[in-house]
């Protein structure tokens, strides 16, 4: 059984399930060493990426607890980690993947080549960016983790979401990081152009408060 289907089974069971909800929100559970070990990894290579996905929208307040690493990185960096370290605690998903898992902590690390574009796949204005580039990346002022800038996260939720009809939960995510960041609609004009309409949309959508209702 590889590792990922191990955590499956985990994850299935609902006191395991609970028990690691506690641990995600707490800060100690097996994901966050993968991180850890993904980050020295990656420094001692000098290889640069960037944590995105459900990680990067907790770094930005937004807590959900979520069982994989996403990160995007250059597809020759990409091959450079898999020739250095495959074998030495990661492993392929499968062989030819471009996703990897921490056999330490049974964790997935799903990869998003630099350059490839969110949601359906195919070609669109936003496309993951390239993490080398200073402006993509904010890091952690405590652990020095580095996240895609919040722009960043946004432009990609929301091309997902618009081109993906089985990602609601992309436009979620937005909503709660416009209310949490309690950004202004102004923010938009750091945005994409393609994304303007749907950023306007769910930022309209973020002010309204069901309590109220």
């Amino acid at each position: 059984m590889d590792g990922t289907s191990r955590l499956k089974i985990m994850i299935s069971d609902d006191r395991s399930r609970i028990r690691l909800v506690d641990e995600f929100l707490m800060g100690d559970a097996p994901i966050f060493r993968t991180v850890a070990r993904l980050s020295t990894t990656m420094r001692e290579l000098n290889l640069p990426f960037a944590i995105s996905g459900a990680l990067a929208v907790n770094h930005y307040g937004h807590l959900r607890a979520t069982a994989d690493v996403d990160i995007p990185i250059r597809r020759d960096d990409l091959n450079k980690f898999k020739q250095e370290h495959l074998g030495r605690g990661w492993l392929e998903k499968f062989e030819g993947s471009k996703g990897f898992r921490d056999t330490f902590h049974y964790i997935p690390v799903d990869v998003r080549i630099a350059g490839d574009f969110p949601g359906d796949g195919k070609p669109k204005p936003i496309c993951f960016p390239d993490p080398s580039v200073p402006s993509v990346v904010e890091f952690d002022a405590k652990d020095g983790l580095p996240y895609l800038a919040l722009p960043r996260i946004i432009e990609l939720k929301l091309a997902s979401g618009m081109t993906a009809v089985d990602r609601p939960r992309d436009f979620d995510d937005v909503i709660q990081l416009i209310r949490i960041n309690q950004l202004p609609a102004s923010f938009g004009n750091d945005l994409h152009p393609y994304v303007h309409e749907a950023w306007t949309k769910y930022w309209d959508v973020s002010q309204h408060n069901s309590d109220e209702h």
